[in-house]
């Protein structure tokens, strides 16, 4: 079934710098997570299993591997309407200029969605981890008769202070709002929750950045082009003007917005029970399809980690990791608190052989390494007897093939690290 009466927006968002060097080469739909999903693959099953198979993706940045991977992905018959199209930013005679924010690029790709039926639009971010029925969503929506719905995520007052908060009446229509407040702000914003949030001291309602408009209220916030953010803008304005409704999620969700939240939401997948679930029959994960052969393991002690498909693995210990597609690591290596990316393709040993004749390191991580609290970008190059040890003694520091940022050290994609390389326990001794 599809849903008619509504279509979905994806906002792929911008440079993505917070992820930078992740972002360098992709924009941040296309990001790797679990080893073998992109970032923009969560929004997307969140809608077809919630029977919205209407869906438009906005970017501007390094779109050509998101292009690629929703092309061989979300293929639907030839005799549906369901659809998955990638917009990028595009300059048009009435206006020459990129998005400007998230509010301006739906704005600058309206003449798109109006060439569909829609009574409904969903807008969400690409760069979430969640797991969300829409329908209850937009039921409530309908059954509210809202005009626009935020979905909210219950947080404690430490987290307030990192979000949108919102204020909702007894009849759960949001009242005021307020971004970022500080602590002594806090006080009076708290708003009627669960028990069990109640329980947890979570009874501040945080903007979870998912909106559903009306077809044409949508449209006539829009005509101003002066506003060019849902959050900053378009949100704060319509309350006390509109019908706006909080919608309580009470889930797990995460915000990848940067290094350090990217890192912990991937480590945590390791975890014996994480708190996103990717082995729900109900609520699967789709992404790519790929041939790949079992992955192959050989003497290795594993403790907590993920594996996924085609790799090939001798190391000594790895433990709390995951280690993505196609991923090659050398004897008597031990990887701890790692997410490596994996690769796009395997070496032949024509390849092996002249990188060992060359004396350049092979795709994957070497033997006799040490590597923890890192995360190692797709087709890196990292040689035998290497150490990386990431932690918050480290400085933030840019380099040709890796940066560090909140103690994570970031292997850059393809980069090439020789062998004997280390970062260790100071700064003094980065070699």
């Amino acid at each position: 079934m599809i849903n008619k009466k509504v279509l979905a927006i994806i906002l792929g968002g911008g440079q993505g710098t917070r992820l930078s060097p992740l972002t360098e080469s992709r924009s941040k739909p296309a990001v790797s997570i679990a080893g073998k999903y992109r970032l923009v693959d969560i929004p997307i099953t969140n809608c077809i299993h919630s029977d919205i198979k209407r869906m438009f993706v906005l970017t501007q940045f390094n779109s050509a591997s998101l292009n690629s991977h929703i092309k061989n992905t979300y293929i639907f018959s030839s005799f549906s309407d369901a659809f998955v199209d990638v917009l990028a930013a595009e300059q048009t005679p009435d206006n020459k200029t990129w998005f400007q924010g998230t509010a301006d690029a739906v704005r600058q790709s309206m003449h798109h969605f109006l060439n569909h039926d829609f009574d409904y639009a969903l807008i969400l971010s690409g760069d979430q981890l969640y797991q969300m029925d829409f329908n209850e969503m937009i039921d409530a929506h309908i059954a509210k008769e809202a005009e626009i719905s935020i979905a909210s995520l219950p947080v404690n007052p430490k987290d307030a202070t990192q979000f949108g908060i919102l204020k909702m009446d007894d009849q759960n229509f949001i009242s005021a709002f307020t971004e970022k407040p500080s602590a002594a702000e806090l006080p009076g914003w708290e708003s009627e929750v669960s028990d069990e949030m109640k329980q947890e001291n979570r009874e501040y309602l945080a903007s979870m950045g998912i909106y559903i408009f009306n077809k044409q209220l949508l449209v006539d916030l829009l005509s101003n082009p002066d506003t060019i953010d849902f959050g900053k803008e378009i949100i704060p304005d319509a309350i006390g003007k509109h019908k706006v409704l909080a919608y309580q999620y009470e889930g797990y969700w995460t915000d990848i917005g940067n290094i350090a939240s990217f890192f912990e939401a991937n480590i945590e997948l390791a975890n014996e029970v994480p708190k996103f679930d990717l082995f729900d029959n109900d609520r699967n994960i789709l992404t790519r399809p790929r041939v790949l052969p079992p992955s192959k393991i050989s003497g290795t002690c594993l403790d907590k980690i993920m594996i996924a498909e085609g790799c090939l693995i001798q190391a000594k210990e790895i433990e709390r990791s995951v280690i993505g597609i196609r991923s090659r690591i050398g004897a008597d290596t031990v990887i701890k608190n790692t997410y490596m990316i994996g690769s796009d393709r395997y070496q032949n040993i024509e390849e092996l052989e002249s990188d060992k004749n060359a004396g350049v390191p092979s795709i994957g991580v070497g033997e006799r390494c040490q590597i923890s609290n890192a995360i190692i970008d797709k087709d890196a190059r990292i040689g035998n007897d290497v150490i990386i040890e990431g932690g918050q003694h480290l400085p933030d520091i840019k380099e040709d093939f890796y940066v560090v940022k909140d103690g994570i050290v970031v292997i850059k994609k393809g980069a090439i690290v020789p062998n004997n390389f280390k970062i260790v326990a100071t700064p003094d001794t980065v070699i």
